[in-house]
């Protein structure tokens, strides 16, 4: 039997996002693969609380900025205390950090790279860890581009587990809505957030409903573009016809009630968002953006249009809600696809096996 890893994850990030849900998820499957799992992470964090509710060990070490020599010494001395054999990085400051303490330590280094934005400081890619985690191909070949060896990075995708996502019965969500069972809901879970495209559907709406009169919008998600959302549709006279959910937690009962799920976002590293939707049997609409393509695959699982192309998002959903056969063709396409290729247990498993090479390699276990 192979020997059980210490693995320390880093995140200086307070909030709790999509980055740092990958890393809890991660955290869950790995323990469930017998290793051991730490959490440093700063006072105060959001991902401190979760990942103690879910009784993992937890460090708060204050990382003021990227030259915080006393967090680097504080980091190094928890690694060297707590036997850690792989020390996985995630934001810019952490990566330093740690990255720093993890070379002090003698330890095996990986960053991942979550997002699908210019990086900031190359150093952490290409010097500090000794190998890189991309989510997706997009963002490996971007990392590449800036200099990152190609034999130090690969990509492991995000996976998400199904079973989370099953109801113990129907979808409430149209009883909620005040919504008969001929309604054609159109879903959309998402920050709200300019980049994120809600707008663009508020636009293509008149054109959606002139072919598809039973059709509803449906957003669920908060964000700094809820007032100008809440104008755009009163504005177009569609308040009857766009539901504004706020955050909600029961995710799986908000897809389990819509028809398709639509997402034309203008940037985005992989979109996780897209895989519940999959998981939940929904066909999937998302733009030709990033890593989005590596999810959303053309005429397989969904439909992909150009961003900021608000005659062909309206063409993409109409097709959709009126063709029958290629909705129930998609959707279980959908469904295999995270089964066989975005499934939580796939990603922990080859993050391990990752780790375990990049150890033999250099000898260390």
């Amino acid at each position: 039997m192979a020997e059980r890893l210490t693995i320390l994850h880093t995140e200086s990030s307070l909030g709790w996002g999509g980055q740092e849900h990958r890393t809890f998820k991660e955290m869950v499957g790995l323990r469930k693969l017998g290793q051991r799992l730490l959490l440093a992470c700063q006072p105060g964090a959001k991902f401190a609380v979760r990942a103690r509710e879910a009784g993992f060990e937890v460090f708060e070490v204050r990382m003021r900025n990227g030259v915080d020599l006393a967090a680097v010494a504080k980091l190094a001395a928890l690694m060297r205390r707590e036997r850690v054999d792989v020390v996985n990085t995630h934001s810019g400051r952490d990566s330093i950090l740690g990255g720093l303490a993890g070379r002090m330590a003698g330890r095996l280094v990986v960053r991942t790279r979550h997002l699908a934005l210019p990086i900031t400081s190359r150093f952490t890619y290409t010097t500090l860890p000794h190998h890189v985690v991309s989510v997706s191909e997009h963002v490996r070949r971007y990392l590449e581009g800036e200099g990152v060896p190609q034999d130090r990075i690969g990509t492991i995708y995000t996976g998400i587990d199904p079973e989370a996502m099953v109801l113990d019965g129907a979808s409430t969500l149209r009883a909620e809505l005040g919504l008969p069972d001929s309604a054609k809901l159109v879903g959309t879970v998402a920050i709200l957030r300019k980049k994120k495209g809600h707008q663009r559907i508020v636009e293509a709406a008149p054109a959606i409903l002139a072919a598809c009169p039973d059709a509803h919008f449906v957003f669920a998600g908060d964000g700094p573009q809820l007032d100008n959302l809440k104008a755009q549709i009163a504005a177009a006279g569609l308040n009857e016809r766009f539901h504004l959910l706020g955050l909600r937690r029961d995710i799986a009962n908000v897809l389990a009630g819509c028809d398709l799920f639509l997402l034309p976002t203008e940037q985005e590293a992989l979109g996780t968002s897209f895989i519940e939707a999959m998981a939940m049997g929904l066909p999937v609409i998302g733009t030709r953006v990033d890593g989005v393509p590596e999810v959303v695959r053309h005429d397989d699982n969904g439909l992909l249009i150009e961003p900021d192309d608000v005659a062909s998002l309206a063409a993409a959903v109409i097709r959709l809600l009126g063709d029958d056969p290629l909705h129930s063709r998609m959707a279980a396409r959908s469904r295999e696809l995270v089964s066989s290729v975005f499934h939580v247990d796939t990603m922990c498993r080859d993050m391990l096996a990752l780790y375990r090479r990049l150890l033999a390699a250099r000898g260390k276990r």
